[in-house]
């Protein structure tokens, strides 16, 4: 089984190709702002570097969300189209779960996993995992503030990270049961594809004509001022 996984939920523009969940190869860029085009350049030097055409892949997997509604549109319309191309399967995983992929084996049984995307102002988009993967509260959108997670907290060890948690920190940052680890963990290819491997398997395939990005809540613009003559 070989799938192709892309995820510019944030600034990350990460490509991966995994084979039976090994990784294959994987290409990040880290950058102000994502486009299409450094997006499509990635995805076809980790094919033609593995070894591989685009016509052999098995499936493409999306980080869905939640994440940048800009990052999240270019993937989820890159990834339709190579499906629709190729006639592949979608497959959709949660942006924070492939975070907490990266982190769950460094930590033993009866920790919390808490992986965070900064949104606005004092806003993370957040979601809590035990340490073999199983999501045990959903994502949401949470206002951080000095009694942000207590009930967690109260029953035991919680590991903030992403970028979201630097909000966290400086609130929560001295309870005994709140850890925040030194390394900077972001949105990665990497865990995404290893994680559709699963979806794969089940056959937990995406509607190409109605899937959306997971953006969690409505993109909100501001309207122009009208000229009053």
């Amino acid at each position: 089984m070989l799938i192709l996984s892309l995820d510019t939920s944030t600034a990350n523009c990460s490509v991966a190709l995994h084979q039976g969940g090994s990784l294959l190869g994987c290409y990040e860029l880290f950058t102000e702002r994502t486009s299409a085009s450094m997006l499509t350049t990635l995805i076809s030097d980790v094919v033609q570097q593995a070894g591989y055409e685009l016509g052999q892949l098995d499936a493409v997997a999306v980080a869905k969300g939640p994440g940048s509604y800009t990052g999240l549109r270019i993937a989820v319309s890159t990834a339709k189209g190579l499906c629709f191309a190729l006639d592949k399967p979608l497959l959709a995983v949660n942006t924070l779960a492939g975070m907490a992929g990266q982190v769950r084996e460094y930590f033993p049984a009866g920790y919390t996993l808490c992986p965070m995307i900064d949104a606005r102002r004092m806003e993370v988009y957040c979601a809590f995992y035990d340490t073999s993967g199983l999501e045990i509260q959903p994502t949401s959108a949470q206002i951080i503030d000095e009694n942000s997670f207590s009930n967690w907290l109260t029953l035991g060890p919680v590991v903030f990270f992403g970028d979201g948690a630097a909000k966290c920190r400086s609130l929560l940052g001295e309870h005994p049961n709140a850890f925040f680890p030194a390394i900077h963990i972001v949105p990665s290819a990497r865990t995404i594809g290893q994680l559709a491997t699963s979806v794969y398997d089940a056959g937990q395939f995406e509607n190409l004509a109605t899937f959306e990005p997971f953006y969690l809540k409505d993109f909100i613009t501001t309207q122009p001022k009208k000229l009053v003559v």
